[in-house]
C-alpha cells in the first residue's frame, strides 16, 4: 500500500461530500458551504481520487449517490454530527462562566449540594462543577478554582478561610425516637443505653477518625468499655447519616452537616445538645490564586462564606476565625 492510500482524508472534502449527498445537488451544497460550485466539484473529485472509486453518479439534471458513496456516507454523516455537537459544547462551555470546586464526598452531599440550588437561583449564568473525592486534589491544577476541606486548624493551608468547627453528637431518626418513647424500641435515656442499640461507626483509617469514632465519644461520656447490640461499619459520614435517617441505628453525626435535619425534626439528639463533643478539626475554604482573579469565583466564595456564617449561628459558634496567615 502506497503512502497516498494511507494518509487521512481531508475534513473539508468530507464535508463537501456529505452536503452533496444530502442535497443531491452541487449548487445547493455550494450555497450551504458558502463556496463556489466549482470548488465543491474539485473537492469531490479530490476525494474520489483519494478513494479510487466514484462517489456520485452524475446525470444531466440530477445526482445520485453511488454504492461507494452510500458506504462512505453511513460513516461520515454520524461522525460529522458528533464532531459538530462536540464543537458546540466546547464553544458553549467556553462562553459561559463556571466555577470548578473540589471537596470531599460527605461535605458535598450533606452541606454543599442542598444549598447549591439557592446560589443557582441567584446566579443563573454561572455553572458549578463539583468534584467530590476524599483524596486531596492538587490546588495547582488549572481546572480547580476553589477547595472546601476538612482538616485540623493548625494544618490548614496558607490563606485558608475558616468556615466552621466540627462537633459530634449521637442522632436517631424521628421514627426510631418515637418508637423508643412508646416503648416499642429499647430505651435511650443515657449513654449506657447505647448497649442495646446498633451504632453506625466510621470505618476509616484517617487521623480524623480518632475524633469521629464512637470510642472517643463514649470515653468522654463515661462508657469507655461499652459494646453495642451490634456495629454497622460505613465508609462515609453521609452513609452513617442515611443509616440513621432510615432507622437502622444511632449515628455519631457531625453537627454542622446535619443541623438542618435536626431543625426539621428528621433527626433527633436522644441525649440533647449537652451531649455534643467538639473536635479539633474544622472546615475551611481555599481559593486558588487564579480563581481570585475571576469575578464568578470570588462571588461564589462570598456566597459560601455567607452560608457558613448561617451554619455557625445554627451550631452556636460565635464568630468565624480569621484566615490562616
Amino acid at each position: 500500500m502506497n503512502g497516498r492510500n494511507r494518509r487521512p482524508l481531508s475534513l473539508t472534502n468530507l464535508r463537501a461530500f456529505e452536503a452533496v449527498a444530502r442535497c443531491l445537488n452541487f449548487g445547493a451544497a455550494a450555497d450551504e458551504l458558502h463556496v463556489t460550485q466549482s470548488a465543491v466539484s474539485r473537492q469531490i473529485k479530490s476525494l474520489e481520487d483519494e478513494l479510487g472509486a466514484p462517489l456520485f453518479v452524475r446525470g444531466t439534471r440530477h445526482v445520485q449517490v453511488a454504492p461507494a458513496g452510500l458506504a462512505l456516507l453511513r460513516t461520515v454523516e454520524p461522525m460529522l454530527q458528533k464532531l459538530d455537537a462536540c464543537v458546540r459544547q466546547i464553544r458553549d462551555t467556553r462562553s459561559r462562566r463556571r466555577v470548578n470546586l473540589t471537596t470531599f464526598a460527605s461535605f458535598g452531599s450533606l452541606w454543599l449540594l442542598p444549598r447549591i440550588e439557592a446560589f443557582q437561583r441567584e446566579q443563573p449564568g454561572i455553572d458549578i462543577r463539583v468534584s467530590a473525592n476524599d483524596e486531596l486534589a492538587d490546588l495547582d491544577d488549572p481546572d480547580i478554582d476553589l477547595a472546601l476541606r476538612y482538616c485540623m486548624r493548625s494544618r490548614a493551608p496558607e490563606g485558608a478561610v475558616h468556615l466552621f468547627s466540627d462537633t459530634l453528637t449521637p442522632v436517631v431518626s424521628r421514627g426510631l425516637h418515637d418508637r423508643i418513647r412508646s416503648g416499642d424500641a429499647p430505651p435511650l435515656a443515657t449513654p449506657a443505653d447505647l448497649a442495646r442499640h446498633t451504632l453506625a461507626e466510621e470505618d476509616d483509617n484517617r487521623a480524623s477518625t480518632e475524633y469521629l469514632s464512637w470510642r472517643h465519644w463514649l470515653e468522654r461520656h463515661g462508657q469507655p468499655g461499652l459494646q453495642p447490640h451490634r456495629w454497622l461499619y460505613l465508609n462515609f459520614t453521609y452513609q452513617q447519616v442515611q443509616a440513621a435517617l432510615a432507622g437502622h441505628g444511632v449515628a455519631l453525626a457531625r453537627v454542622p452537616l446535619v443541623v438542618e435535619a435536626l431543625e426539621r425534626g428528621e433527626l433527633v439528639e436522644p441525649f440533647g445538645p449537652a451531649s455534643r463533643v467538639r473536635s479539633p478539626y474544622s472546615y475551611c475554604m481555599i481559593v486558588t490564586p487564579a480563581g481570585r482573579l475571576r469575578a464568578e469565583v470570588a462571588g461564589f466564595a462570598d456566597w459560601v462564606a455567607e452560608q457558613a456564617a448561617a451554619t455557625r449561628a445554627a451550631i452556636g459558634e460565635t464568630a468565624a476565625a480569621p484566615a490562616v496567615a
